[in-house]
């Protein structure tokens, strides 16, 4: 039986790419989970057949994230296939992509953006938390973008740089009921969702140059630490970042 045997989970965004792997990697381990997705019915069908044809449980829950009654569509579908279990793991990985630079980012972009980035995780575990069973498991995927400075996403790193401070905050108020609360922070994380960026030519070269570990990240990189969190190898952290980007960034390579 796997680590996680007998638990739940949740996963936004899983129908694609990191999300996706998060999903596999946490059914893989033994948790029934909760696919989350907010536009390709298909996508999220998928990441569930392959759950299930690997010998494990999955079901699909819709809701657009960012958009009014979000939440609430979102756990009237997930009470619905937990069928009274209570949650052990919630997996915040939704997010809408970078706009910007300064010049060009809009009110709107930056309201989508909030809306989707902080207002819909925030208010996620907010009505978690009465299904959240004592013990478990709060983890939201951040990004390298909190710790460098690139300017091409300023709106994008203040998002996830809130994210980090509701981490740290949320890891102190409900430690009380043993439940850790943690980021993740992927780097240049290449997946079936950004091929067009790695496209762009140099690019791919320039990021793995820059990398210590010396290649692209891979969505498997990031789902396994995800994974660690989830499990009881890491009950006694809380209140962290976990930088899952291979050393993006650290320095000038020698």
């Amino acid at each position: 039986m796997g680590r996680l045997a007998g638990r739940t989970a949740v996963v936004t965004g899983a129908s694609r790419g990191i999300g996706r792997a998060i999903a596999l990697r946490l059914a893989a381990d033994g948790a029934d989970v909760a696919v989350h997705y907010g536009g390709s019915e298909s996508a999220a069908n998928e990441t569930v057949a392959r759950i299930e044809k690997a010998g494990g449980h999955a079901f699909a829950v819709r809701a657009e994230l960012g958009t009014a009654g979000d939440v609430d569509t979102l756990f009237t579908g997930l009470e619905r296939g937990l069928a009274g279990r209570p949650l052990d793991i919630l997996v915040n990985n939704a997010a809408a992509l970078p706009a910007g630079p300064i010049e060009t980012d809009t009110p709107e972009q930056f309201d989508h953006l909030f809306a989707v980035n902080v207002k819909a995780p925030f208010f996620i575990i907010q009505r978690a938390l009465p299904l959240l069973r004592d013990g478990g498991r709060i983890i939201t995927l951040t990004s390298v973008a909190t710790r460098v400075a690139l300017p091409g996403q300023t709106s994008f790193a203040m998002g996830k740089g809130a994210l980090e401070t509701m981490t740290l905050t949320l890891a102190s108020a409900l430690g009380t009921r043993g439940i850790t609360v943690n980021a993740v922070a992927p780097g240049a994380t290449k997946t079936d969702v950004n091929v067009p960026v790695f496209e762009a030519p140099g690019i791919e070269e320039f990021l793995t140059g820059q990398t210590a570990l010396n290649r692209l990240g891979r969505a498997e990189d990031v789902a396994d630490a995800v994974a660690f969190l989830a499990s009881d190898d890491g009950r006694w952290i809380t209140g962290q970042v976990l930088d899952a980007s291979g050393g993006l960034h650290l320095g000038v390579r020698s």
